[in-house]
């Protein structure tokens, strides 16, 4: 059973890649050689405003410098939109997408009104105004040409699929309940074809990882990913969320902190050895 462990790590070319990336693409990779698995790399460049191909480029480089292989050829979700589609069309063929015209800022100022509005994980939940809306009036907006996202009915996924548990490793299973931490997710907008969620559920069943190892930050998206699989009847992985690298003013690293990119860190001198033992992972 061990040797079937397939671990993944997926980047965004929107930026360098900095000593949490390091420690979390480590995490991965040593959890897959140490079980004889595969360890799969995947570019989730599907945010065309803001993602490079230089970036890609040094996601690469940086990651062989550090000493990491990966088997099979890089996935590049930006060459597989059309199957992202599919899924879309499969979730809208059964009645559990609809259109939502509602711009960010009218969001904002319903959400305001409305006064103490519910928070999830990317703070006030959407209100649910478009999927109150008639069909007749749904088409004929869209037939006047209005810009629109794809949002996923919840409720309505939940009753297709029934009570649903994911497993953290280490933790045991845990009930999945989406619908406070994201109410109706967007899934796909004009500016983004297919949203992260989509995405990167797709690319896991896709390529058959079995363990995803990403930052305590993601855990709340495991509800989302979680209803998802069971919507599509993709194989349901199991989880393993990590602690993340912090800076000295205690907060978590990002792709602004330049002085702890991997490129900094090499022409600063530091060798690879160095670099792992700096993101926990002493040779």
């Amino acid at each position: 059973m061990a040797a079937s462990i397939v671990t993944r790590f997926a980047p965004s070319p929107t930026g360098f890649l900095h000593l949490g990336h390091a420690m979390s693409a480590l995490y991965a990779w040593r959890r897959a050689r140490e079980a004889g698995g595969r360890f799969l790399l995947r570019l989730e460049d599907i945010d065309a405003a803001r993602c490079r191909p230089e970036y890609a480029d040094a996601i690469l480089e940086d990651l062989a410098w550090l000493g990491l292989d990966w088997d099979e050829p890089v996935r590049v979700q930006s060459a597989h939109m059309a199957e992202y589609r599919g899924v879309l069309d499969a979730l809208a063929a059964r009645g559990l997408l609809y259109p939502c015209f509602c711009t960010r800022a009218a969001i904002a100022r319903e959400v305001a009104a409305i006064g103490n509005a519910p928070h999830g994980a990317d703070g006030p939940l959407y209100p649910g105004t478009c999927r109150r809306l008639p069909a007749g009036e749904r088409a004929a907006r869209i037939a006047r040409g209005e810009v629109y996202a794809l949002r996923l009915d919840t409720a309505a996924a939940l009753a297709a699929t029934g009570p649903l548990t994911a497993e953290e490793e280490g933790e045991g299973a845990f009930r999945i309940d989406p619908a406070p931490l994201f109410g109706d997710a967007v899934l796909a907008r004009k500016d983004t074809p297919a949203s992260y969620h989509l995405c990167v559920t797709h690319d896991d069943a896709v390529q058959g990882v079995t363990l995803v190892t990403r930052g305590i930050d993601l855990k709340p998206a495991t509800h989302l990913h979680r209803l998802l699989q069971a919507l599509m009847g993709w194989p349901v992985p199991r989880w393993r969320h990590h602690m993340l690298l912090t800076g000295p003013d205690g907060r978590r690293l990002a792709k602004r902190d330049r002085a702890v990119a991997l490129r900094a860190l090499r022409a600063a001198g530091r060798s690879p050895a160095e670099v792992r033992a700096m993101a926990g992972f002493p040779d």
